[in-house]
């Protein structure tokens, strides 16, 4: 395989909800996609996480041939999690693009790249004031009307509560939750994915990315519901 495997795709309603449950936990975790595209999410719950190509890793990616045997090492002290990859490894270990000597400390939303395959790491309960700060300078640039904002709860409704399998809201529902015609829901909708940055996605996969957007940036929390 010679593209680049986990990194960021607009994901489906169902990974969407497997990463809020994730969330909701509190503790790191971890989010990929294997050689075949499908998406895992798993908690970090042991002290130390080997990652590699080998099949006793924590974290095995045999499917990609340019990761070594023990790659890096994932050490976790409390919530305190760090990577480690001293010359374990033939091709490096990268956070954020770049490659890292010796050990890194993993902040909530690095990404991770061992060899062609991206990670994302998450952090929920660290959450720095930083990234707060910027997810709030994101929705006032999107500059979101209060008619907009009620369409993306209702969107964003089937994931209150941490329910089952769930997919945002169709353009019925949210019409008849909000007493609008269809066309109406559709024009919002189409404004919102411009304003999200969502314009060139496929069009059955706007709908979950304008979702995991919305929430992920705090603009729409669990209270809205």
């Amino acid at each position: 395989m010679s593209a680049e495997t986990g990194g960021p795709q607009a994901v489906t309603g169902g990974e969407l909800k497997a990463q809020l449950d994730a969330e909701r936990a509190g503790r790191p975790f971890l989010v990929w996609r294997d050689g075949d595209g499908d998406h895992h999410v798993s908690p970090i719950d042991v002290s130390e996480l080997w990652i590699g190509r080998a099949g006793s890793a924590g974290l095995s990616i045999d499917w990609d041939d340019s990761v070594s045997t023990l790659h890096a090492r994932l050490a976790v002290v409390g919530d305190v999690c760090t990577l480690e990859d001293d010359g374990l490894s033939r091709n490096g270990s990268f956070v954020n693009g770049e490659r890292i000597r010796g050990a890194r400390r993993l902040r909530d939303g690095d990404m991770l790249r061992f060899g062609r395959t991206a990670v994302l790491f998450r952090a929920p309960a660290e959450a720095s004031a930083e990234r707060t700060a910027a997810a709030a300078d994101l929705v006032t640039a999107a500059t979101v009307s209060p008619a907009q904002r009620r369409v993306l709860v209702a969107l964003c409704r089937p994931f209150r509560d941490g329910a089952g399998f769930a997919t945002p809201a169709t353009n019925g529902d949210i019409a008849a939750e909000l007493h609008l015609s269809v066309d109406a829901v559709k024009t919002h909708l189409r404004a919102l994915f411009e304003k999200f940055a969502l314009g060139d996605l496929p069009q059955n996969q706007k709908r979950a990315a304008l979702a995991e957007r919305a929430m992920q940036s705090g603009l729409i929390t669990e209270r809205d519901f």
